[in-house]
């Protein structure tokens, strides 16, 4: 981790409703409320992974049991009285995964309490690649599948719907909590490891509640 003084500690100010459905926005919302009251000058991927934790259940039953659960928030919660003491004075960016130049593309907001470790930002806007990434592959496959309509009402009807669907298009939990786990050297994947709880078999966990959307999806 590069050291930086106390003023120099900035980056993207992600906000919390661009791209964001109403789950997530209280995630960012709580993590960026954790950040301030433990005096940390950046919301990292650790305070995003935390609240993430606190407010998703689909999120929990992915991460773990019960007592994985149990023994990952008990690392997470030490983190202002620990281990996390050390990260106070240091940005999380191993330089494993671009840093967002842009900050405009989160809306930012100058009155925001905490700023955004690159890493955090990164994984923020990498959640809403996954999420419109699914939007396109789910419309090509309605566009392709038997269920097409041939009725000109009909299709304008399904056009407009589609186009609703991806106006409306938002990151779910699990979109955050893959993001989370891309840059092996993030603060997220760390505590992970420190709770014994493989990264690899919790990719694999992801890919397969990801599946499991899109294979239960409405039959035309």
């Amino acid at each position: 981790m590069t050291r930086q003084p106390a003023h120099d500690l900035g980056g993207p100010r992600p906000h919390d409703a661009a791209g964001l459905g109403a789950e997530l926005t209280a995630v960012v919302a709580g993590a960026r409320r954790r950040a301030v009251r433990d005096g940390d000058r950046q919301i990292d991927t650790a305070h995003l992974l935390h609240s993430l934790l606190e407010s998703d259940p689909e999120v929990r039953a992915v991460v773990g049991d019960a007592p994985q659960l149990a023994r990952l928030l008990g690392y997470l919660v030490q983190r202002s009285i620990g281990y996390g003491l050390r990260w106070q004075s240091t940005v999380e960016d191993s330089g494993a995964i671009a840093v967002v130049p842009d900050p405009s593309v989160y809306g930012g907001e100058a009155k925001d309490a905490g700023r955004w470790s690159p890493a955090a930002a990164a994984a923020m806007e990498d959640a809403r690649r996954r999420a419109r990434e699914r939007d396109e592959i789910r419309s090509r496959e309605r566009e392709d599948s038997r269920c097409r309509e041939r009725d000109e009402l009909r299709s304008r009807e399904r056009a407009e719907t589609l186009s609703r669907e991806r106006a409306e298009t938002r990151a779910r939990g699990t979109d955050l909590l893959a993001a989370l786990v891309v840059d092996p050297q993030s603060r997220s994947v760390e505590v992970l490891a420190r709770a014994g709880i493989s990264v690899h078999e919790l990719r694999t966990r992801i890919e397969a509640r990801e599946e499991e959307h899109a294979d239960g999806g409405p039959a035309c």
